[in-house]
């Protein structure tokens, strides 16, 4: 879920804070649609506001003339820029290519629906805790850009309770998280093998099955000695409202999330499915969802993958995804605090080096919001800062932090030091090391098996196998002042084959070694030429640092010729590339 800050959320006008800084909207439930919410605009913070391009008029029956209501089309639209190589659109998600991974735009309300207040009080036996209820009623929810299924109306934003059903999910004791893998398992292996009803039943079902159950039973019921009946309540829950078509959502019962997806038509061949597993009994049960030894053989087969690969790649392939990021200083802090706050709760050594590695990811984009190297001021204080943050910022991968220290002695004038650094970074990125994973029968896995083992933390298998871009943020210190422009708008992540060369290049010509300048230029020519660790992402913004060498080399004629191929890769155009073509262009002009 990617939630979007530019807007506040209010359940009532009454709620409205003022002075107002922020453009503010105000819930409308519709008694037709309960699962569901209209955002009208009762306050702008000024006129270049977001919601000047995503607003409509009033929907129909309901005009004063004045109102306006967010469009979840134009939201949706408005989102698309957020996340890089651009990718499917999947509902109300964004899809990576191989439609693995969904990211959800979405808006936070700090308050409950008017409709949803009634779960905080309802009677129930102990589930959930009551510390869970106040969390839940803290956070509020999000609305997601799509409406009804069976309705066009743009006007309409889904009320999406994810993050407390996480942490209802958190709060399950042993027994139920083993009946809701049960649940799951069954959809798995019984009902998703049936092709006319594979499409009607989803794990969002059994989900709720399991929080209405939960909340109707004594919680020590949810015993392992009792699994079996625990798991039966849920199923004839399931079959309960597969007769009737109607399954109420567990935080809005007037919303039936069964609508556009279970009716009369389509439900009479589910209910036999569910029926039949229910009076299986528990042996034709653990038959149907174990199967017997070939099964069994196969998962301990010494060719399969190991699970530790496994989520090393669904990681890896998680951290690829591209989202905006924060440009102030203070963002950044808070969420290093946050990361160290995890990391003291924390007993899962994988987990603990998930948040080590986000924590050296944060470093290193403070580390190029820190004040300029060169102020007089606290000169010392400030190098050491420097030096602490891009130490601990080498351990994301093998190469993109030591980038960032070769970046910093270049812009203190240090091209000795560069120079060494960058032949480190280009030892270490060679073809055998893992630079992008395209999913699950990626090629690379062969390779990283041969560099890593299990015995390694996450940690040290990044640094020994995954090299990545690196990255340099908006208004980076650390940037190569020839490549200011880059990051005037936005951040840039660089092959780091192609920055190494760069950087060798650009300490070549201060140093006025003209012969290994003129090498180094060649090297990042070929590196572009044959995309070498590039991705077809990033190859525009690879074009155009070679076109600034070339411009800086003298070689205004190459880099001329260079512009039309940036400009025309298929993928992303480098943001910079028609900026620097017509500053080109106008150096021409002059000579004429």
């Amino acid at each position: 879920m990617i939630v979007r800050n530019e807007l506040d959320v209010i359940q009532n006008v009454s709620h409205i804070k003022h002075p107002i800084h922020c453009d503010t909207v105000v819930m409308e439930t519709d008694i037709n649609y309960p699962g569901f919410t209209r955002l009208r605009l009762v306050a702008k913070a000024d006129d270049t506001s977001v919601v000047n391009v995503i607003c409509i008029n009033c929907p129909p029956g309901r005009c004063t003339d004045k109102s306006l209501y967010l469009h979840v089309n134009y939201f949706f639209d408005s989102c698309k820029g957020i996340t890089r190589p651009p990718v499917f659109q999947h509902g109300p998600c964004f899809s990576d290519v191989d439609q693995t991974i969904d990211l959800a735009p979405c808006i936070r309300s700090k308050y409950l629906p008017q409709n949803a207040i009634p779960w905080a009080y309802r009677h129930r036996s102990q589930w959930p805790p009551n510390f869970v209820i106040d969390r839940i009623i803290h956070f509020g929810c999000l609305l997601v850009p799509i409406g009804p299924k069976t309705v066009l109306d743009g006007g309409l934003w889904r009320v999406s309770f994810f993050v407390a059903e996480k942490l209802l999910v958190h709060s399950f004791n042993f027994a139920q998280l083993l009946c809701y893998g049960l649940l799951k398992l069954t959809l798995k292996r019984i009902v998703n093998t049936n092709n006319d009803v594979k499409e009607l039943m989803c794990s969002y079902f059994l989900k709720t099955a399991l929080f209405w159950v939960s909340e109707e039973l004594d919680i020590e019921t949810f015993q392992l000695s009792k699994l079996y009946y625990c798991f039966s309540l849920c199923l004839d829950k399931l079959i309960s409202w597969v007769n009737t078509c109607y399954c109420p959502n567990y935080f809005i019962p007037e919303h039936n999330i069964f609508l556009g997806k279970i009716n009369q038509n389509k439900n009479k061949i589910l209910l036999g499915v569910l029926e039949s597993i229910k009076f299986g009994g528990i042996d034709w049960l653990t038959t149907s969802v174990f199967p017997p030894d070939k099964e069994s053989h196969r998962l301990f087969s010494t060719n399969r993958e190991s699970p530790s690969i496994n989520v090393d790649f669904l990681f890896y392939r998680v951290n690829t995804l591209y989202v905006e990021f924060p440009f102030d200083l203070s963002s950044w802090y808070k969420r290093l605090v946050f990361t160290k706050s995890l990391l003291r709760f924390e007993s899962s050594l994988f987990i603990i080096d998930t948040c080590k590695y986000h924590y050296a990811n944060i470093i290193q984009m403070v580390a190029q919001l820190l004040p300029s190297q060169n102020t007089t001021r606290n000169k010392y204080n400030i190098y050491k800062r420097y030096y602490k943050h891009l130490q601990d910022g080498i351990k994301t991968d093998a190469v993109s932090g030591w980038l960032l220290y070769a970046s910093f002695y270049y812009v203190t004038g240090q091209f000795n030091v560069t120079l060494r650094l960058v032949d480190y970074v280009l030892s270490r990125c060679s073809p055998d090391m893992v630079f992008k994973c395209d999913g699950p029968s990626c090629g690379h896995r062969a390779l990283y098996k041969q560099n890593v083992h299990s015995s390694m933390t996450l940690h040290y298998r990044m640094k020994m196998a995954i090299i990545k871009n690196v990255r340099y943020g908006k208004h980076s210190s650390l940037i190569p002042g020839e490549l200011k422009l880059e990051v005037e708008r936005t951040m840039i992540d660089i092959s780091p084959v192609v920055m190494s060369h760069c950087l060798r290049f650009l300490c070549y010509h201060h140093l006025g070694d003209i012969i290994n300048r003129e090498k180094s230029l060649r090297d990042l020519y070929t590196t572009v030429k044959y995309e070498y660790l590039i991705t077809s992402s990033y190859l525009s913004d690879s074009i155009t640092i070679l076109i600034v060498c070339y411009e800086i080399s003298g070689a205004k004629d190459r880099a001329y010729q260079c512009y039309k191929q940036a400009l025309e890769v298929v993928d992303i155009i480098s943001s910079t590339a028609q900026i620097r073509k017509s500053k080109l262009d106008d150096s021409y002009c002059g000579l004429l």
